[in-house]
């Protein structure tokens, strides 16, 4: 549905935007990444045509947003960070307003408008001011104009910023339930989300591509050791020194809870089921054996500190060392 290729933006002496290729398949929805800096926003305004990309090619839905830029902005819909809302006019006013410079007239219009105030929520607050509104309303406001005329494709500059708790669990609720109809870009700085939402996550740092893939492979990809969650009923002063004398172990650490220590292991090795067997042999007291995986988090803090171009086919860092790696790879 949405195909970049080898696309760069310069701003003067500044690349903002290097040598980026992805697709996006139709129906999926896919995160973008990356630190303040990294050209998130700037790959989202490339494009939805908001501005021409320097070198490379972009298109949606088989047409390329420069040479067909009116057909591309026909079928997206795009919520920046900021939505542009005009304050002094009301929720109604506003969405038909936005409605008739998206093309729609007559009952189609009037359909569109009543089924998005429904979708978010908006009928408590269609006849009041955007200006009096409170911050998760605009929101909603705004990325009810982005879908008004019922885009294939949603590019969404972080949707949940301003929202309360509540408010951020409905806003991602809704987002999957416009997946398969609707082809979905989103950016956020909030990793769970990414996690919670997405099937893919592309992660950006200094304009490049360093990873794509899903949360899951991206961890898998990533982890250099098996790391396992053991907690017992009652731990003897030398647990520690028991479990690192134990066959496959290559290290034991402190876990965050009283009796709970983190057991690492060779990578693909599974000593599980032995090593519970030697828990129980110990009269310890097994409660917990569990394996653990690298968060989002983690992930993203690895792949962003690299800083080496030398990455391997699929955009991961060639050799990741151990220096890569912090406490956080311990944690939970």
């Amino acid at each position: 549905m949405i195909t970049v290729q080898h696309v760069t933006k310069r701003y003067g002496a500044v690349i903002a935007i290097d040598q980026v290729s992805f697709h996006v398949n139709r129906g999926e929805i896919v995160a973008f990444l990356g630190p303040n800096g990294a050209g998130k926003t700037t790959l989202m305004r490339i494009i939805t045509c908001y501005m021409p990309a320097t070198e490379g090619t972009v298109k949606v839905d088989g047409f390329d947003c420069f040479d067909h830029s009116l057909e591309v902005k026909k079928r997206i819909g795009y919520l920046p960070e900021t939505p542009p809302l005009y304050h002094e006019l009301t929720v109604t006013e506003y969405l038909t307003f936005v409605g008739r410079l998206k093309g729609l007239i007559g009952p189609h219009l009037s359909l569109r408008l009543a089924t998005v105030i429904d979708q978010l929520g908006l009928g408590d607050v269609q006849s009041r001011l955007i200006g009096h509104l409170s911050r998760g309303f605009r929101q909603r406001v705004g990325l009810a104009q982005a879908i008004i005329h019922d885009p294939a494709v949603l590019i969404l500059d972080e949707p949940t910023v301003g929202l309360d708790p509540k408010q951020i669990l409905e806003m991602r609720e809704f987002i999957r339930q416009l997946a398969g109809s609707h082809t979905i870009i989103l950016s956020t700085h909030i990793l769970s989300e990414a996690t919670a939402v997405c099937q893919r996550v592309i992660i950006l740092h200094q304009g490049r591509i360093v990873a794509i893939d899903t949360p899951q492979q991206l961890a898998a990809r990533l982890r250099q050791s098996e790391k396992f969650r053991l907690t017992v009923q009652t731990a003897p002063p030398d647990w520690m020194e028991r479990l690192r004398a134990f066959p496959g172990v290559m290290n034991v650490f402190i876990g965050p809870t009283p009796n709970t220590t983190i057991v690492e292991c060779e990578l693909h090795r599974d000593i599980r089921q032995d090593l519970a067997r030697f828990v129980v042999e110990q009269g310890v007291g097994l409660l917990e054996l569990s394996p653990m995986t690298m968060s989002l988090e983690e992930v993203f803090l690895t792949l962003t500190r690299q800083t080496s171009p030398e990455q391997d086919a699929r955009g991961l860092p060639s050799s990741p060392t151990s220096s890569t790696h912090t406490s956080s790879d311990l944690s939970p």
